[in-house]
């Protein structure tokens, strides 16, 4: 994803610098606005920070866990205050669609290896606050960084489902709260400004529900993790 972002940008940063020395600046009065709107459009993978907790009563029989790093997207709204050229205040209310498989291997009471797996969907309504710090735009050209919080409400969370009805299920709390970095490039094209944005989500808050099921008791903690990359329209 890294790579493919850096050879996009290269080849649109050429593009609209070859169309800048041509033609001028594009978009000439989007400098004097302050308040901008506009709508992203990503992908995201989603992952889990853990820690094994030791007075599991299934840490004998329990040989490995992986978390297995899915696949998701997202789509989000932007509102963007310019406080200045180079200091900028977002916030970018969202919906994303991420995924997570768990795949736990242990010795049965026969002594044989065995592996049982849980894929846990979750759909979030996300709440970002970010401080975009950029460079002074160069033709039709920037580069910024970013730093934030955001929160996230699951609104597919299983955390009141009866774990004794059925198979058990990986839990997690409804709510989340995650500190976000990273950074992106910004085009000026003639209506329209386009970004290209890879940021990272890291969950400070222990999201896992311990219910002593066979998914949950060897785990004594659980926090998110998600990278992701973005495309903006802003006008």
């Amino acid at each position: 994803m890294k790579k493919g972002l850096l050879i996009l940008s290269i080849l649109l940063s050429i593009s609209l610098n070859l169309s800048a020395q041509r033609y001028g600046k594009n978009y000439p009065s989007f400098d004097y606005k302050h308040l901008h709107f506009g709508f992203a459009l990503g992908a995201n993978t989603s992952d889990f920070r853990y820690q094994i907790n030791p007075d599991s009563s299934f840490t004998d029989s329990i040989t490995s866990i992986i978390i297995k790093k899915q696949p998701g997207f997202n789509l989000g709204i932007i509102g963007s205050w310019d406080i200045d050229e180079t200091v900028h205040v977002r916030f970018i209310p969202s919906i994303s669609f991420q995924e997570r498989y768990f795949q736990y291997s242990y010795i049965n009471d026969k002594g044989e290896h065995r592996s049982r797996d849980n894929r846990l969907e979750s759909t979030y309504l996300d709440f970002p606050l970010m401080l975009k710090l950029r460079s002074k735009r160069l033709n039709n050209f920037a580069a910024y960084a970013l730093g934030g919080f955001q929160y996230s409400l699951d609104l597919a969370s299983q955390k009141d489902v009866d774990q004794t009805l059925g198979d058990p299920i990986v839990k997690i709390k409804q709510h989340d709260w995650q500190y976000q970095v990273g950074g992106g490039f910004d085009f000026w094209l003639p209506y329209f400004k386009l970004g290209l944005e890879l940021k990272i989500s890291n969950g400070v808050r222990n999201v896992a529900i311990q219910d002593n099921s066979f998914f949950m008791d060897p785990l004594a903690s659980l926090k998110t993790k998600v990278w992701w990359f973005s495309i903006t329209f802003e006008g």
